[in-house]
Parts: structure tokens; sequence; C-alpha cells
């Protein structure tokens, strides 16, 4: 069956993707003094006037997205911790206020199933609910900043019925193109410097810090999606060749569980299996390693594991993760010069409050 996506991919692809600029290598790197939010797995659950199975008893529940939101509207008007549990934080702006956020980047399953659709073609409810949240607008009810969506498996992975299997797909991968593609047509809601339509990958620069939107993961070519890796390498040397600091942002990490295999032993995905890879594999991350091989990447940001804060390495690059969003998960990032610091907190009441929980900074080169 013909679908956009085999189309994009196959026949027109290589003409739609926005064209890159040239990009002489630069004298030297703009300044960069940026600070912004990343979230991830906010599984908005709504179907109809109710939630999807389960959803209440994990606590996917709109209430908590709201108590979310409410704590990254408030960030400004906290302060850069100076300790976390007693251990000095060594922030450079340890006890003074935090900027207001440029953005905040969404690390992947912004909705619990296929963006709550239904039988009938009709617009999701889960993706309503997410853009009722977290779509920039006014009130407590909606995020006070630009917000750059990002894909997941549960966003992707739902099928609908013969044989328009790829609708569900479609309205999410439709909603990140109005959301940020620019049009000769219209102007979308945050506007990015180059989108990769048969792949949803988009880039954007704030000063000289470059940033990469790969949803679910740089280089899947799963449900109809077309591997991003060759745009990923224009896009890299076209933006990132003169040694400027470069991030990425997918839901796949390195973790455990996205690591997890089939364990024929235990009839299901473990961490200890050898089978086949629940959601991908040592291959594919080689070659997201690979290609960003040679450029100055100072993390990697992604969600998929809902309980835990991480800080770890891949490849040498320093990887973080939040909890969910629906846990009150974020993380906290500033970037000036040639420093990071990273802040990982929760939402600490329904109020705006924070708790910060992980601290980590650098100097990069």
């Amino acid at each position: 069956m013909l679908t956009r996506r085999s189309l994009l991919t196959h026949g027109l692809g290589a003409g739609l993707s926005l064209s890159l600029p040239p990009l002489a290598r630069a004298a030297s790197v703009p300044n960069i003094d940026v600070t912004f939010l990343v979230i991830n797995d906010i599984h908005a659950c709504r179907i109809g006037d109710g939630l999807s199975p389960n959803c209440e008893a994990e606590g996917k529940t709109d209430a908590n997205l709201l108590r979310h939101i409410r704590a990254l509207n408030n960030i400004h008007r906290q302060t850069w911790p100076e300790a976390i549990d007693g251990k000095p934080t060594a922030f450079a702006l340890a006890g003074q206020p935090i900027a207001k956020p440029q953005g905040v980047i969404v690390c992947g399953d912004v909705t619990d199933d296929g963006g709550g659709q239904m039988a009938e073609f009709a617009e999701g409810s889960q993706l309503l609910q997410f853009s009722h949240r977290y779509q920039q607008g006014p009130g407590a009810d909606h995020i006070h900043f630009p917000v750059y969506v990002g894909l997941g498996n549960h966003d992707l992975d739902q099928d609908g019925h013969p044989p328009q299997v790829d609708w569900y797909r479609d309205e999410l991968r439709d909603y990140v193109q109005l959301n940020h593609k620019p049009s000769v047509f219209f102007k979308p809601v945050v506007p990015v410097d180059n989108y990769d339509e048969a792949s949803d990958n988009y880039s954007w620069n704030w000063g000289g810090l470059h940033l990469i939107q790969a949803q679910r993961y740089g280089g899947d070519n799963t449900k109809g999606t077309a591997n991003s890796l060759d745009w990923m390498k224009r896009d890299l040397a076209a933006y990132a060749s003169d040694g400027r600091p470069v991030v990425i942002f997918q839901h796949y990490g390195w973790d455990k569980f996205s690591l997890e295999r089939w364990d024929p032993d235990k009839s299901t995905f473990t961490d200890q299996g050898s089978g086949a890879p629940h959601w991908w594999g040592e291959s594919e991350r080689q070659q997201l390693l690979a290609t960003l091989e040679g450029y100055n990447v100072i993390g990697i940001f992604h969600g998929h594991e809902h309980d835990t804060r991480m800080a770890y390495q891949a490849g040498g690059i320093d990887v973080f993760k939040a909890r969910a969003a629906f846990m009150g998960g974020f993380s906290l990032v500033r970037i000036k010069g040639n420093v990071m610091d990273v802040a990982i907190g929760d939402a600490s009441d329904d109020v705006g409050g924070v708790t910060f929980t992980n601290a980590f900074t650098k100097r990069f080169g």
C-alpha cells in the first residue's frame, strides 16, 4: 500500500527535506547562554470523558500533568540549588535565580496509546489533551514556553485497521510537522532551522548551541519512518563542523530497560536476554554513535524508563534522563560558554514547587 510515509521515503523525500544553507567554518562560535527544560513520557491518557485502562492506577492523570506544568512554569522563580542532600552542586549560578527557559524539549511518549484514537477517523483525544497542556499558551493549565515535540513508542507503535494501518502514527507525525516544519504557506508554532520530512527529525540553533530532535531514536526505520542518519550527517556537517556544542534528544537510551532483549528462559524481554532486541539493537546504537563521532556532542537526553533519574555515559557522551513527566520529572539545563549545568528534579506540590535531586556540571571543549 502506498502511504504518505513511503512516498516521502522512496519518492520525494530528498526534495522535501528542507535544504540546508551553506555554513562556512566560523572564525568563532557564537556566544552561548541558554537555559532550557527537558521532559519525557507525558503519557496523556484521556479517552472520551475518562482514561485508558490502568492510567488512573499508574498516575497518568490530568491532575498530575497540571501539577507538572505548574512546576515548569514556575521554574524561573526558583534559584539554582547550592546543595543537594548536603553535597554542594558546584553550579556556576548556585543560589542565584534561574533564567526564564527558552523552551521545553520533549523526549517522547506524549500520549499513552497512539494519540488516543478510536476505531473511526477523528482527532485523538490524548493528542488533544497533550496539546491543551503542552502547547505554549496563557493561563495555569498551559505551558508558558515554546515546546519542541518528540515522539516515542507509545505514540508510534499503534496500528490502525487495514488498509489504513498508519493513520494513528500519521496524526502524531502531522502534529510534529505542524508545530515545527517551516512552510511557504504558514508559519509553524515553533519553527526550526532544518526539518527532515521523511523521518520528522529536526534541528535548531540557540546562539552557538546546536540541538537535534531525533524522535524515537536517530536511525529509526520502523513503522514506516525513514532512517535519519544520512540527514543527521548532513545536518551536523552543515551546522556543527565548526566545533560548536551539540545536544541530542530522543526517546530510547542506553539504560537497562532500553537495552532489553528477548529472554527465552523467562519467555519475556529482560536486560539479561540474548534474543531479538525489544526496543533498539546494538548495531543501531553503534551506527548512531558513529554518526555523532567527530562532533562536539556534549549531551544526550532521553526518556522511555519512567521511575529512575539517570546521569551516565554512552560511547563517551554524557547521557541524562529525568523521571516521567506524569510523575513530575524534568531536567533543567544551562549552557553558558563552555560550561554545562544539569539539575534533575520533580514537581513537589500543586502550586509550582520543585525538588532538585541530582546535579551534574562540566566544562567541555
